[in-house]
């Protein structure tokens, strides 16, 4: 071999290397503290000690509602929570993910997805969905909601059932689309 082409190859070689030393500081950066405070939300909905914002995201979308029979109340109905269909997106505005339902789903951008439970609900505002404290199941697949445990609803805009639609039961059977806005936070233990 030359002395040329090894130059050329050792160059080469360093190239990769830094290119790969560079892109595992730029993986390995941590996201700005986060900014948010629970301390003005209602007891119910904060999340427990031990635990760090890990993602705050914006959700805007549609909330899908049924009119349907009212559980337990023969020949009377009401418009009933089918599920959502929402962009997440993070504080800078780009698209991060979805949430979606049913069940109710969280699901990134980089494949990861989770399901949860809900804990707690308080009023948030005349016209508005309740503020929303839930339990995440495990997250499946690899990325950004591995390792989440707690999911808050807050900041909430619209999303109730319409009022201005009657649900009778000649009624029974439509749906009909709310648009609403809530951000997300998501919670991790602090280890």
């Amino acid at each position: 071999m030359s002395t040329t082409q090894l130059a050329h190859r050792l160059a080469a070689f360093a190239a990769i290397t830094s290119t790969a030393a560079l892109l595992t500081a730029c993986g390995s950066m941590k996201s700005p503290a986060s900014n948010f405070s629970q301390a003005s939300l209602p007891a119910p909905i904060q999340v427990p000690a031990g635990h760090k914002v890990a993602w705050e995201t914006v959700g805007s979308g549609d909330i899908t509602y049924e009119c349907r029979d009212k559980t337990n109340a023969p020949g009377q109905t009401e418009w009933v929570f089918v599920g959502p269909n929402a962009v997440l997106k993070d504080r800078s505005g780009k698209t991060v993910g979805r949430y979606y339902g049913p069940p109710a789903t969280w699901e990134a951008n980089d494949g990861s997805k989770l399901t949860a439970t809900q804990l707690a609900v308080a009023p948030s505002g005349p016209g508005n969905l309740p503020y929303q404290l839930v339990k995440a199941n495990p997250a499946m697949g690899v990325g950004s909601l591995v390792g989440v445990s707690y999911i808050q609803r807050v900041a909430l805009q619209g999303g109730v059932a319409p009022a201005d639609q009657p649900c009778t039961p000649v009624t029974k059977g439509q749906k009909t689309m709310v648009k609403y806005q809530a951000d997300y936070i998501f919670w991790k233990p602090t280890m």
